[in-house]
């Protein structure tokens, strides 16, 4: 904000399932990013809420349930106050009543703040479903507008879903905004009923100071996985689940001998990509090194010369961005956010489909081109948070005006 604006202070609740807590470290950093440079940039003063399934035991042995049940029911991060009121899941059918679930456990801690005097102007919620329309609830019964980010799978995948997507879009209906990280994730919202006029792309950004080449990260990374700091490495990081296809990216290694692969990640098809490399015989060329902490991620993609992404569906892949302010190019499938970001030959390559053989050839290609690492880095800087977190603030000033559309609506599935 500039000195001679204004000041207005607006409180926002951010409501969420997907937020960083003690069992998850990593769960929905994307949107505490995007917090953390909202209020940086702008005079926005924010609660978090993010609901997590109720379970009564912590060990890893249960899994994502047994994570969730390690969040502290109230904490502060990085000075914004963190709320996790639990709500239940049935298994099966949980799909169906899990918003429901979600906003009466919300409300609850909601009537609790609002008796101590927390008072919020807006409801900011991420990911459409089952958050945006539980979100689209909380707002009917305390009266408050309410915008939602729409992030990915929420519209690509569970949108797919006729009864997930009725609920979505009287949702987005209810909602005095919709956000979207792409271009691409707002067209389908409009295929789905959604008016375009009430949808607004604001991708996500880059934090170019915390993302920066590590200047010995290829020889650290190659001490700590045994593989050969002279040679080519491609890097993946993400989920070890179906739809990024990690496959791809351990069977266009297999055709490149003199490349090594580096991924990074935890997941159920742990197992599977294990037995892939050792049925290909890379295991001498392919390391696994688990999951990572945000911090420590710049060393593992610095160690890379190509970031390869082969997701069937990406709304907008932070980790893209952060491989190229890294100073390294990436490869990814040419869907959704991707074709909004490889835009130049020498920032990294987009394929069609998912040959192995066209992302070895992609790879090959980038390794070609050997762009500098500057060159890729201060493409990525055209990235910045700025932009994005002015953009939302207006979206919010024009939310919490009266007689706005969408806050009469009645929210309900």
């Amino acid at each position: 904000m500039t000195d001679d604006e204004p000041c207005q202070v607006i409180r926002i609740l951010v409501f969420s399932s997907l937020y960083p807590h003690e069992g998850e470290p990593t769960l929905g950093v994307f949107v505490r990013n995007r917090l953390q440079h909202l209020i940086s940039d702008t005079d926005v003063s924010a609660t978090v809420m993010a609901p997590v399934p109720w379970f009564p035991f912590k060990s890893e042995i249960f899994g994502r349930y047994g994570r969730a049940a390690r969040a502290s029911r109230q904490s502060v991060d990085g000075g914004i106050p963190v709320y996790h009121p639990r709500f239940l899941v049935i298994p099966k059918i949980g799909m169906h009543l899990t918003p429901l679930f979600m906003a009466w456990s919300a409300r609850r801690m909601l009537k609790k703040m609002q008796k101590h005097g927390v008072t919020f102007d807006l409801i900011d919620a991420h990911y459409l479903y089952p958050d945006g329309v539980a979100a689209a609830k909380l707002a009917k019964r305390f009266k408050l507008p309410f915008i939602v980010t729409a992030r990915g799978s929420d519209v690509t995948q569970i949108g797919a879903i006729a009864s997930a997507r009725s609920k979505i879009v009287s949702a987005c209906r209810a909602a005095r905004h919709v956000i979207t990280v792409s271009q691409s994730l707002k067209d389908r919202l409009v295929e789905m009923g959604v008016d375009a006029g009430h949808v607004t792309s604001l991708r996500n950004g880059i934090d170019s100071e915390r993302f920066a080449p590590v200047a010995d990260a290829r020889m650290v990374v190659c001490n700590e996985t045994g593989l050969d700091a002279t040679k080519k490495i491609v890097v993946f990081a993400g989920w070890l689940i179906p739809r990024k296809r990690v496959d791809i990216v351990i069977e266009a290694i297999s055709k490149l001998p003199d490349v090594q692969g580096v991924i990074v990640g935890d997941g159920p098809l742990k197992s599977d990509l294990l037995e892939q490399v050792e049925q290909l015989q890379l295991t001498n060329r392919v390391a696994f090194v688990g999951q990572k902490q945000p911090e420590e991620m710049p060393r593992y993609l610095s160690a890379g010369d190509v970031f390869c992404l082969p997701s069937e569906r990406e709304g907008w892949a932070n980790v893209m961005l952060e491989s190229m302010a890294c100073g390294v190019p990436v490869v990814a499938r040419g869907v959704d956010g991707a074709v909004e970001l490889i835009q130049k030959d020498n920032v990294g390559r987009l394929v069609a489909g998912d040959d192995p053989v066209k992302y070895a050839e992609a790879i090959r290609s980038v390794l070609d081109e050997n762009s500098s690492k500057s060159e890729v880095r201060e493409y990525a800087k055209r990235f910045g948070w700025r932009a994005t977190s002015l953009g939302q603030l207006n979206l919010f000033k024009k939310a919490i005006q009266p007689n706005q559309p969408g806050l009469d609506e009645s929210g309900e599935s």
